[in-house]
C-alpha cells in the first residue's frame, strides 16, 4: 500500500468503550503504541487520531485509531462485527496499516 507509515498485526480483545460510535474496540497492545506515537506524526489529524487500513478476519475495512490513556483504540465497525460473528469480549487477530491523509 502506497503511503503505508507502519504495519502491526495484534491480537486483543473487544471492549466497550462509551466514546464515539460504534462503542466496541481492540485495544492496541503497548508493545505497538511507540511505533505507532512515530508514524503519528506524519499520519495523525485532529484529536491525535491515526487513519488505518484495518482487517480483522477476512474484512477490511477503514478507520481511524483512538488515543485512550497509554494507548490506542481500534474501532470495530457493526459491519465487521456482522461479518466476521464477533462482539464483545471475543478475542481477534487485526492487521492495521498506518495511512498517510
Amino acid at each position: 500500500m502506497s503511503g503505508a507509515l507502519a504495519r502491526i498485526t495484534f491480537a486483543g480483545e473487544i471492549i466497550e468503550w462509551r466514546g464515539p460510535a460504534p462503542f466496541l474496540f481492540v485495544p492496541v497492545p503497548a508493545e505497538h503504541v511507540a511505533e505507532l506515537r512515530f508514524a503519528a506524526r506524519e499520519a495523525s489529524y485532529g484529536w491525535g487520531c491515526i487513519p488505518v487500513a484495518a482487517r480483522i478476519g477476512a474484512t477490511d475495512f477503514a478507520t481511524s485509531l483512538f488515543p485512550r490513556g497509554e494507548t490506542y483504540f481500534l474501532p470495530v465497525k457493526v459491519a465487521v462485527q456482522r461479518a466476521e460473528g464477533v462482539g464483545l469480549r471475543d478475542g481477534v487477530t487485526a492487521e492495521i496499516t498506518v495511512i498517510r491523509r
